[in-house]
């Protein structure tokens, strides 16, 4: 956008960029899981024995919370990648 010619700086935006897709994916879960829709990844799901309907239902058991949490943790891998 600003003109900035610097590869450091397009790896930090490409790594700041896919933090912010994941937590956007998060943070918009409630509102697809109303809708009867999940759009994590299935095979975190899976490894942590968590389904799309323990999502859709709402459930907030340990399994679902781990979910999260390894999605979220590969934000945060970005945002140290960045840094």
């Amino acid at each position: 956008i600003l003109g900035v010619r610097d590869i450091h700086a397009d790896h930090a935006a490409s790594h700041i960029g896919k933090a912010q897709g994941i937590v956007t994916c998060l943070r918009a879960t409630p509102y697809h899981s109303t809708r009867q829709k999940v759009f994590l990844p299935m095979d975190i799901c899976m490894l942590h024995g968590a389904s799309q309907e323990d999502f859709i239902r709402g459930k907030q058991e340990q399994h679902v919370r781990d979910v999260i949490y390894d999605i979220a943790s590969q934000a945060h891998i970005h945002l140290e990648h960045v840094r």
